[in-house]
């Protein structure tokens, strides 16, 4: 399911007031952030994760987040057992940003009362309303890919833009993602031809009222 371009795959089971996700096997769960959550939180820039072997209960703390607007716990979904922890995001935090439902997992866990603690959690059929309440409440905004870098230009015509933008690129590592926001009524075609111009790639765009939103990503 995707709402106003947040992602919520259907095969996963969702712990609306937690923001986490889980895999449903009861033998032994994968647990992750929505991309809901990402969207709120903005960048993740740590993540601490208790180690193998520990016994959490629903809703106590796995770890904790950090992200750049957010500090907090991440409450676990299900009362079980650590057996497997992802020290990918631990090293690399954005991974949960850029991946939350894949490579962005946090733990592997062993459900203890996964039967009794399954109405707990929901379908994102029967999660939408929810979920659409928080993205209108949190003015959360999901793009194809999550930006590294922000850029704000209001009032500024879209030449001089792109000049700014090609220096912030001149400056950050390739596949590195930027959030460009400008007013300009001619940005839409002006990015287009830039693009084809550069070899940068516009991943994904939108308007919101006189607002035009980019996602781009360095190439080279």
């Amino acid at each position: 399911m995707e709402l106003e371009n947040c992602s919520f795959p259907d095969n996963l089971l969702y712990d609306l007031e937690g923001n986490t996700w889980v895999t449903s096997d009861e033998n032994e769960v994968t647990v992750g952030v929505t991309s809901l959550l990402s969207a709120i939180a903005g960048k993740f820039t740590s993540v601490r994760i208790r180690p193998t072997g520990t016994r959490v209960e629903r809703g106590r703390s796995l770890g904790t987040l950090e992200s750049l607007k957010f500090v907090g716990p991440i409450p676990s979904p299900l009362a079980g057992i650590i057996s497997l922890v992802n020290g990918d995001v631990v090293k690399r935090p954005k991974l949960m940003n850029d991946a939350s439902y894949t490579e962005g997992w946090i733990v592997r866990l062993r459900p203890l009362s996964f039967q009794e603690e399954r109405g707990f959690l929901s379908r994102p059929s029967e999660a939408r309303k929810d979920f659409k309440k928080k993205i209108t409440d949190f003015h959360a905004r999901c793009f194809k890919a999550f930006p590294d870098h922000e850029m704000y230009e209001i009032g500024t015509e879209c030449s001089a833009v792109l000049v700014r933008l090609n220096e912030l690129l001149s400056t950050t590592l390739v596949g590195d993602v930027v959030h460009l926001v400008t007013d300009d009524p001619a940005s839409y075609v002006e990015m287009v031809r830039w693009t084809d111009q550069t070899g940068q790639e516009l991943v994904d765009w939108r308007q919101e009222g006189n607002l035009f939103h980019f996602i781009v990503r360095k190439e080279w």
